[in-house]
């Protein structure tokens, strides 16, 4: 009876989780291995090289039936998505396929659809490495956006190689996402501890009023928050205005559309998320323990060291493992205080979903961050010998 109350009770929350969560990010991921646009434009043409080898010669028949695939998929609207997929591969095959679709449309009854046909629009429509391209992206599911997430490409020959060297950017941007979360995540730490500790250390209302700063950033939108450092750490701006006044530079130094701003801006925001696992933490270590070190003779930099660190290990983690998840994803702050060189691995999922419309290349993207998120979690979990999951 207690199990059918508890199965009922949960059912809301597990409807909701996969309807609304676990469905929508499945569909999501899943369109980094699916291939639909070209099998559902080009049928005939695959069809024509089922059996076909980059190393052998166009098989015959493939023109006529691309001809007529590129006039019916015009027709149809099915073409457009095909050739943007095709231009991933090919560079400028996009614009060229579509003028040789309304060539082939126009062109007269007795007109042959073959090969020299389609070299007049563009030799390259009448290549083996087109319609080796064409043959990869044949379906259902392929590894092509997978590939192109961590800088490899397949070769005319299907092997898998590097990419050329000026098309290597994913594998940078995911080490210069993880060394940002990383950064930020022991700034938060530096700073979120002290402030935890000083909440255990005083008296019931301070640390009520010290807590309610802490939570202030929760209070106001995160685009704001992200606007205001972006003032505030201009040339011009308080920041470098009260450094000049107290001395401490002579110039003003550049600290916005750079790393630093990124650093800055990501700290303030993600602090209160060290902050509250390790009060949590903190609060509950009763402080005759490290009375007890020191009457035993330990100085007080190694009864903390030795006695309270390990017992707020827990908090330690959870805290950095929650900042640092967080700050894998961020995209708001670095696009608006760092520069081109500070874009974090986010940034390109959204360009690639809301601008270019490359929903296969996100979806890889989103795919590498989950994967890296997941391995972070188990390195992390294993060497907090399951401390961090049991706080988090």
């Amino acid at each position: 009876m207690a199990a059918g109350r508890r199965v009922a009770l949960l059912a809301p929350l597990t409807g909701f989780l996969l309807v609304f969560f676990v469905a929508p990010l499945a569909w999501l991921l899943s369109l980094a291995v699916r291939e639909a646009e070209v099998p559902r434009a080009l049928p005939r043409t695959l069809a024509a090289l089922a059996t076909w080898q980059p190393d052998e010669p166009l098989p015959e028949g493939l023109f006529p039936a691309f001809g007529k695939d590129l006039v019916e998929g015009r027709e149809a609207g099915t073409l457009a998505d095909a050739a943007r997929r095709l231009n991933y591969e090919v560079n400028g095959v996009r614009s060229t396929l579509m003028r040789a679709a309304r060539e082939a449309g126009g062109a007269d009854a007795g007109t042959p659809l073959d090969a020299r046909f389609f070299a007049q629009v563009d030799p390259a429509l009448a290549s083996p490495a087109f319609f080796a391209a064409v043959q990869r992206a044949k379906g259902p599911v392929s590894a092509y956006y997978l590939l192109a997430s961590v800088d490899l490409v397949r070769d005319a020959q299907g092997g898998i190689e590097r990419a050329p060297e000026a098309n290597r950017i994913y594998i940078d941007v995911l080490l210069r996402t993880v060394g940002i979360s990383a950064t930020v995540t022991v700034l938060c730490l530096l700073l979120g501890f002290p402030v935890a500790l000083l909440l255990t250390q005083v008296r019931d209302r301070t640390a009520d009023l010290l807590m309610v700063l802490v939570l202030l950033p929760f209070w106001t939108s995160l685009l704001v928050r992200t606007a205001a450092w972006v003032v505030l750490l201009q040339r011009e701006g308080i920041v470098n205005g009260a450094l000049m006044k107290l001395g401490v530079i002579a110039e003003p130094l550049t600290l916005v559309y750079n790393r630093a701003g990124v650093l800055i801006a990501m700290t303030h925001v993600l602090l209160p998320f060290m902050v509250l696992p390790l009060y949590s933490v903190l609060k509950a270590i009763p402080p005759h323990y490290m009375r007890a070190a020191t009457s035993l003779g330990a100085p007080p930099p190694t009864a903390f060291v030795r006695v309270f660190l390990p017992i707020a290990a827990p908090g330690i983690a959870a805290g950095s493992l929650m900042v640092f998840i967080l700050a894998l994803g961020y995209y708001i702050t670095p696009a608006l205080v760092g520069g081109g060189a500070d874009q974090m691995l986010s940034y390109f999922v959204a360009t690639y979903t809301t601008d270019t419309g490359n929903w296969g290349l996100a979806a890889a993207l989103g795919l590498l961050m989950l994967a890296t998120t997941i391995v972070l979690y188990a390195v992390a979990h294993r060497l907090s010998g399951g401390r961090a999951v049991a706080v988090g």
